[in-house]
Protein backbone atom coordinates (compact mmCIF):
# COMPACT_ATOMS: atom_id res chain seq x y z
CA UNK A 1 0.00 0.00 0.00
CA UNK A 2 1.31 3.44 -0.91
CA UNK A 3 1.66 6.19 1.69
CA UNK A 4 1.86 9.87 0.76
CA UNK A 5 3.95 11.86 3.22
CA UNK A 6 4.25 15.64 3.19
CA UNK A 7 7.45 17.32 4.31
CA UNK A 8 9.11 13.95 3.94
CA UNK A 9 12.65 15.24 3.49
CA UNK A 10 13.32 16.03 7.14
CA UNK A 11 12.00 16.33 10.68
CA UNK A 12 8.71 14.70 11.56
CA UNK A 13 7.92 13.95 7.92
CA UNK A 14 11.07 11.92 7.42
CA UNK A 15 10.62 10.08 10.72
CA UNK A 16 7.08 9.18 9.67
CA UNK A 17 8.29 8.03 6.26
CA UNK A 18 10.87 5.76 7.89
CA UNK A 19 8.22 4.28 10.19
CA UNK A 20 5.78 3.59 7.36
CA UNK A 21 8.55 2.10 5.22
CA UNK A 22 9.44 -0.21 8.10
CA UNK A 23 5.82 -1.38 8.02
CA UNK A 24 6.23 -2.24 4.32
CA UNK A 25 4.51 0.72 2.68
CA UNK A 26 5.77 2.18 -0.58
CA UNK A 27 6.15 5.95 -0.33
CA UNK A 28 5.55 9.17 -2.17
CA UNK A 29 7.47 11.93 -0.42
CA UNK A 30 6.73 15.51 -1.29
CA UNK A 31 8.21 18.84 -0.32
CA UNK A 32 9.80 21.95 -1.76
CA UNK A 33 13.39 20.81 -2.33
CA UNK A 34 14.10 18.04 -4.83
CA UNK A 35 17.68 17.51 -3.67
CA UNK A 36 16.66 17.05 -0.05
CA UNK A 37 13.82 14.75 -1.08
CA UNK A 38 16.19 12.56 -3.07
CA UNK A 39 18.65 12.39 -0.18
CA UNK A 40 15.81 11.33 2.11
CA UNK A 41 14.60 8.74 -0.39
CA UNK A 42 18.08 7.28 -0.72
CA UNK A 43 18.19 6.63 3.04
CA UNK A 44 15.04 4.48 3.00
CA UNK A 45 15.47 0.82 2.12
CA UNK A 46 13.18 -2.08 1.29
CA UNK A 47 10.31 -0.21 -0.36
CA UNK A 48 9.75 1.91 -3.46
CA UNK A 49 10.19 5.61 -2.75
CA UNK A 50 9.03 8.23 -5.25
CA UNK A 51 9.26 11.98 -4.80
CA UNK A 52 7.48 15.03 -6.13
CA UNK A 53 8.35 18.68 -5.67
CA UNK A 54 5.42 20.69 -4.38
CA UNK A 55 4.99 23.72 -2.15
CA UNK A 56 1.88 23.60 0.03
CA UNK A 57 1.52 27.37 -0.27
CA UNK A 58 0.95 26.90 -4.05
CA UNK A 59 -2.75 26.46 -4.97
CA UNK A 60 -1.77 23.85 -7.59
CA UNK A 61 0.21 21.65 -5.19
CA UNK A 62 -2.56 19.25 -4.18
CA UNK A 63 -3.42 18.34 -7.75
CA UNK A 64 0.25 17.72 -8.57
CA UNK A 65 0.73 15.48 -5.54
CA UNK A 66 -2.49 13.52 -6.06
CA UNK A 67 -1.65 12.84 -9.71
CA UNK A 68 1.82 11.61 -8.74
CA UNK A 69 0.41 9.44 -5.94
CA UNK A 70 -2.18 7.48 -7.87
CA UNK A 71 -4.13 5.07 -5.63
CA UNK A 72 -2.87 5.67 -2.09
CA UNK A 73 -4.11 4.09 1.11
CA UNK A 74 -2.39 6.44 3.56
CA UNK A 75 -2.00 10.20 3.41
CA UNK A 76 0.01 12.10 6.01
CA UNK A 77 -0.79 15.81 5.86
CA UNK A 78 2.32 17.65 6.98
CA UNK A 79 3.90 20.95 5.96
CA UNK A 80 6.16 23.57 7.45
CA UNK A 81 4.81 26.41 9.50
CA UNK A 82 4.25 30.07 8.59
CA UNK A 83 6.35 32.79 10.24
CA UNK A 84 5.68 33.72 13.87
CA UNK A 85 3.55 36.79 14.53
CA UNK A 86 1.60 38.09 17.54
CA UNK A 87 -2.14 38.37 16.98
CA UNK A 88 -2.10 42.17 16.72
CA UNK A 89 0.60 42.26 14.03
CA UNK A 90 -0.73 40.10 11.23
CA UNK A 91 -1.38 41.10 7.62
CA UNK A 92 -3.80 39.91 4.92
CA UNK A 93 -1.20 38.60 2.47
CA UNK A 94 0.48 36.40 5.06
CA UNK A 95 -2.94 35.15 6.17
CA UNK A 96 -3.70 34.05 2.61
CA UNK A 97 -0.39 32.24 2.27
CA UNK A 98 -0.66 30.63 5.72
CA UNK A 99 -4.19 29.36 5.16
CA UNK A 100 -3.24 27.93 1.78
CA UNK A 101 -0.26 26.20 3.39
CA UNK A 102 -1.98 24.82 6.49
CA UNK A 103 -5.64 24.49 5.55
CA UNK A 104 -6.54 24.70 1.86
CA UNK A 105 -3.81 22.49 0.37
CA UNK A 106 -4.09 19.71 2.97
CA UNK A 107 -7.87 19.58 2.62
CA UNK A 108 -7.61 19.71 -1.17
CA UNK A 109 -5.12 16.82 -1.23
CA UNK A 110 -7.11 14.65 1.16
CA UNK A 111 -10.32 15.35 -0.74
CA UNK A 112 -8.68 14.19 -3.98
CA UNK A 113 -7.49 10.93 -2.39
CA UNK A 114 -10.61 10.11 -0.37
CA UNK A 115 -12.81 8.76 -3.20
CA UNK A 116 -10.34 5.99 -4.02
CA UNK A 117 -9.96 5.10 -0.35
CA UNK A 118 -13.72 4.87 0.09
CA UNK A 119 -14.11 2.72 -3.01
CA UNK A 120 -11.43 0.30 -1.80
CA UNK A 121 -12.87 0.20 1.72
CA UNK A 122 -9.67 1.27 3.44
CA UNK A 123 -7.91 4.56 3.98
CA UNK A 124 -5.99 6.58 6.50
CA UNK A 125 -5.82 10.39 6.58
CA UNK A 126 -3.50 11.63 9.34
CA UNK A 127 -2.63 15.29 9.88
CA UNK A 128 0.39 16.57 11.77
CA UNK A 129 -0.97 19.48 13.77
CA UNK A 130 0.45 21.66 16.56
CA UNK A 131 -0.09 22.20 20.27
CA UNK A 132 -1.55 25.56 19.22
CA UNK A 133 -4.69 23.67 18.16
CA UNK A 134 -5.36 22.87 21.82
CA UNK A 135 -3.66 25.83 23.52
CA UNK A 136 -3.02 28.77 21.14
CA UNK A 137 0.58 29.93 21.21
CA UNK A 138 1.15 33.69 21.63
CA UNK A 139 3.58 34.21 18.75
CA UNK A 140 2.11 31.71 16.28
CA UNK A 141 -1.14 33.37 15.24
CA UNK A 142 -1.12 32.12 11.65
CA UNK A 143 -0.31 28.56 12.70
CA UNK A 144 -2.90 28.52 15.49
CA UNK A 145 -5.70 29.50 13.11
CA UNK A 146 -4.67 27.50 10.05
CA UNK A 147 -4.13 24.24 11.89
CA UNK A 148 -7.27 24.69 13.99
CA UNK A 149 -9.31 25.05 10.80
CA UNK A 150 -7.75 21.84 9.46
CA UNK A 151 -8.52 20.05 12.75
CA UNK A 152 -12.18 21.10 12.45
CA UNK A 153 -12.35 19.66 8.95
CA UNK A 154 -10.73 16.39 10.12
CA UNK A 155 -13.40 16.01 12.79
CA UNK A 156 -16.18 16.75 10.31
CA UNK A 157 -15.07 14.55 7.42
CA UNK A 158 -13.97 11.75 9.74
CA UNK A 159 -17.55 11.18 10.77
CA UNK A 160 -18.69 11.29 7.16
CA UNK A 161 -16.38 8.54 5.86
CA UNK A 162 -16.12 6.30 8.94
CA UNK A 163 -18.53 3.68 7.62
CA UNK A 164 -16.43 3.32 4.45
CA UNK A 165 -13.39 1.98 6.28
CA UNK A 166 -11.55 5.31 6.15
CA UNK A 167 -10.24 6.90 9.33
CA UNK A 168 -9.31 10.58 9.65
CA UNK A 169 -7.26 11.78 12.60
CA UNK A 170 -4.82 14.43 13.73
CA UNK A 171 -1.73 14.06 15.90
CA UNK A 172 -0.84 17.01 18.13
CA UNK A 173 2.89 17.27 18.90
CA UNK A 174 4.34 18.97 21.90
CA UNK A 175 7.99 20.01 21.83
CA UNK A 176 9.59 17.47 19.50
CA UNK A 177 13.32 17.80 18.86
CA UNK A 178 13.24 18.96 15.23
CA UNK A 179 14.81 21.82 13.31
CA UNK A 180 11.44 23.62 13.26
CA UNK A 181 11.29 23.63 17.07
CA UNK A 182 14.95 24.66 17.26
CA UNK A 183 14.17 27.59 14.95
CA UNK A 184 11.24 28.61 17.14
CA UNK A 185 13.51 28.46 20.19
CA UNK A 186 16.07 30.66 18.44
CA UNK A 187 13.35 33.14 17.51
CA UNK A 188 12.12 33.27 21.09
CA UNK A 189 15.69 33.82 22.26
CA UNK A 190 16.10 36.79 19.92
CA UNK A 191 12.82 38.35 21.04
CA UNK A 192 13.53 37.97 24.75
CA UNK A 193 17.28 38.52 24.91
CA UNK A 194 17.93 35.04 26.29
CA UNK A 195 20.10 32.32 24.83
CA UNK A 196 18.54 29.47 22.85
CA UNK A 197 19.73 27.09 25.56
CA UNK A 198 17.86 29.11 28.19
CA UNK A 199 14.70 29.10 26.10
CA UNK A 200 14.94 25.34 25.64
CA UNK A 201 15.53 24.79 29.34
CA UNK A 202 12.45 26.86 30.17
CA UNK A 203 10.39 24.81 27.73
CA UNK A 204 11.65 21.55 29.19
CA UNK A 205 10.71 22.72 32.68
CA UNK A 206 7.06 22.80 31.53
CA UNK A 207 7.11 19.21 30.22
CA UNK A 208 6.36 16.51 32.80
CA UNK A 209 8.48 14.00 30.86
CA UNK A 210 11.45 16.34 31.41
CA UNK A 211 12.69 16.46 27.81
CA UNK A 212 11.78 17.18 24.21
CA UNK A 213 10.25 14.29 22.34
CA UNK A 214 12.11 12.33 19.68
CA UNK A 215 10.80 12.34 16.09
CA UNK A 216 10.60 8.54 16.10
CA UNK A 217 8.31 8.66 19.15
CA UNK A 218 5.93 10.92 17.26
CA UNK A 219 6.21 8.72 14.16
CA UNK A 220 5.19 5.70 16.22
CA UNK A 221 1.84 7.35 16.99
CA UNK A 222 1.29 8.07 13.30
CA UNK A 223 2.29 4.50 12.47
CA UNK A 224 -0.36 3.17 14.83
CA UNK A 225 -3.06 5.39 13.32
CA UNK A 226 -2.03 4.20 9.84
CA UNK A 227 -2.35 0.55 10.82
CA UNK A 228 -5.34 -1.80 10.67
CA UNK A 229 -5.16 -1.93 14.48
CA UNK A 230 -6.47 1.66 14.62
CA UNK A 231 -9.60 0.91 12.59
CA UNK A 232 -11.93 2.16 15.36
CA UNK A 233 -10.02 5.39 16.03
CA UNK A 234 -11.34 8.21 13.89
CA UNK A 235 -12.34 11.88 13.98
CA UNK A 236 -9.90 12.23 16.88
CA UNK A 237 -6.93 14.34 17.89
CA UNK A 238 -4.18 12.42 19.71
CA UNK A 239 -1.46 14.22 21.64
CA UNK A 240 2.21 13.23 21.68
CA UNK A 241 3.61 15.79 24.10
CA UNK A 242 5.16 14.19 27.19
CA UNK A 243 2.22 15.46 29.25
CA UNK A 244 2.87 19.12 28.39
CA UNK A 245 -0.63 20.23 27.46
CA UNK A 246 -3.03 20.81 30.33
CA UNK A 247 -6.27 20.99 28.34
CA UNK A 248 -8.78 18.12 28.48
CA UNK A 249 -9.84 18.46 24.84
Amino acid sequence: MKAVVGGGASGLGFAIAEKLAAEGHDLLLWGRDQQRLRRAADKIRGVTVDTVVADASDPGAAQRIAEAAGPAGICVLNAGGPPPAPADRTDPDTWRTALQLLTVTPIDLATRLLPGMRERGFGRIIAVLSSGVREPLPELSYSNAGRAALATWLKTVGRLVAADGVTVNGVVPGRIDTERVAALDRGAAERTGRSAAEVKAASISSIPAGRYGRPEEFAAVVGFLASPAASYVTASLLSCDGGMMRSLT
